[in-house]
């Protein structure tokens, strides 16, 4: 047996993968199962299939960008959701391992892949997020929210559920008028300009994308606000100041585990002795782990979700009380399904900006990343600190009562 026919034996079985290549009789994987894909592809060549074998994540990916791993039925998020839920982390099922002597190499170029210095954290942000503005115009929802939305109602929209989850997320700052804001990674601006509108309150911006920055800055100016809520290109820790409160939304993703105590360090010197610091970020529901070499070559190089453990670790010692901590389990999977719908309905658009090329690695990368949510270890952390244990109430009541508010 084929080392790839081993490979996909034991990663299908449930639903049904058919394959198609070069000089042998179709092979079929699986028994099909209501609730799982049936998927058709076929391998453009032999060197597919050993690709695929040496190094599953990065093989797949690079031979679906190049048209050589071809979907016939289904589409890639098919695909993707088939492996994956074969797979579930909680099932504790497990597909074909490297050896223990390539994991240790991998960790150890990992560790010093995430080092992330001010100059290499500048350039692993430019790879992601200076992209064309206009891809993002045509996935995103109106505010620009590139992060995980919060879904009330899995049926709601996408508008709908980031506008509650910047709801969320204000209601758990306790803002009160003319406090001062810093937002570390600010994106496009939409959580500052909300925070202020809702607020009163004055928000400093901080980013390390150029294109974020001249969106954000001409966002401030339109409404108006500019000279109340200011946007910046530096890096956190050039930052100086006082502020009555810290949020960093989807940002922490790129600060690398060597850095993490560093980056708790600033925001405590940041912050207001009665301060609240709110950390929205992607996490593990297990330990420590590594990114796959597919999404550190072509999506986040230098990027790494961490385990709850290692946030926790890296904040330990520094007199911060954790007030509040929320684990957001599905949200992310919901949010990435309307941007992987949007993209392909995107495609003519997409192709036009980029090639077929860019298209297919986008995709590979959202249909990955919704299934890693669903049905894979990943979820996402709300964790709020604070230097006083009494800078917020004792009961939650008022993040209930603040989000109704804001709702309503």
């Amino acid at each position: 047996m084929a080392l790839i026919d081993l490979f996909l034996s034991r990663a299908v079985k449930r639903g049904r993968l058919t394959l198609h290549r070069p000089g042998a009789a179709p092979a079929t994987f699986g028994i099909p199962q209501e609730g799982y894909p049936d998927v058709t592809i076929r391998f453009a060549d032999r060197r597919v299939a050993l690709a695929i074998a040496r190094n599953p994540a990065l093989g797949a990916g690079e031979c679906y960008m190049d048209g050589r791993l071809i979907i016939e039925q289904g589409d890639v998020r098919d695909l993707v959701e088939l492996l994956k839920r074969n797979s579930r982390w909680e099932g504790g099922e497990r597909n074909l391992k490297p050896s223990a002597a390539t994991r240790a190499f991998g960790a150890v170029r990992y560790r010093l892949d995430r080092i992330n210095m001010e100059r290499r954290s500048k350039r692993n942000v430019a790879h992601h997020y200076d992209l064309s503005g206009r891809l993002y115009d045509l996935f995103l929802d109106r505010d620009k929210q590139y992060s995980c939305a919060y879904f009330t109602d899995p049926a709601d929209s996408l508008e709908q559920a980031q506008q509650d989850k910047k709801a969320h997320i204000a209601a758990k700052l306790a803002l009160k008028p003319g406090m001062r804001v810093l937002d570390i990674g600010c994106g496009w601006g939409g959580m500052a300009l909300y925070l202020h509108r809702h607020f009163d309150v004055d928000v400093l911006g901080v980013t390390l994308s150029e294109e974020q920055l001249k969106v954000a800055r001409a966002r401030a100016a339109e409404a108006g606000v500019a000279d109340r809520v200011k946007f910046e290109l530096i890096d956190y820790r050039r930052v100086e100041g006082q502020f009555d409160r810290i949020v960093s939304v989807g940002m922490f993703e790129h600060v690398g585990p060597p850095q993490y105590r560093t980056f708790f360090r600033k925001c405590r010197e940041l912050l207001a002795d009665d301060g609240v610091m709110l950390l929205h970020t992607i996490g593990r529901m297990g330990g420590p782990g590594t990114t796959d070499d597919w999404t550190a070559k072509y999506i986040f190089p230098g990027g790494y979700n961490p385990a709850l453990s290692e946030i926790v670790t890296a904040y330990e010692g520094l007199r911060l009380f954790p007030t509040d901590i929320e684990v957001l389990r599905l949200h992310y999977a919901w949010t990435i399904d309307h941007w992987y719908d949007r993209t392909m309905a995107a495609k003519a658009a997409i192709v036009a900006l980029y090639d077929e090329r860019f298209f297919r690695m986008w995709t590979f990368y959202l249909a990955g990343a919704a299934s890693a949510f669903r049905n894979g270890g990943m979820c996402n952390y709300q964790i709020q600190l604070t230097k006083s244990r009494t800078a917020v109430p004792v009961t939650r009541d008022y993040m209930i009562e603040g989000e109704r508010g804001l709702r309503g």
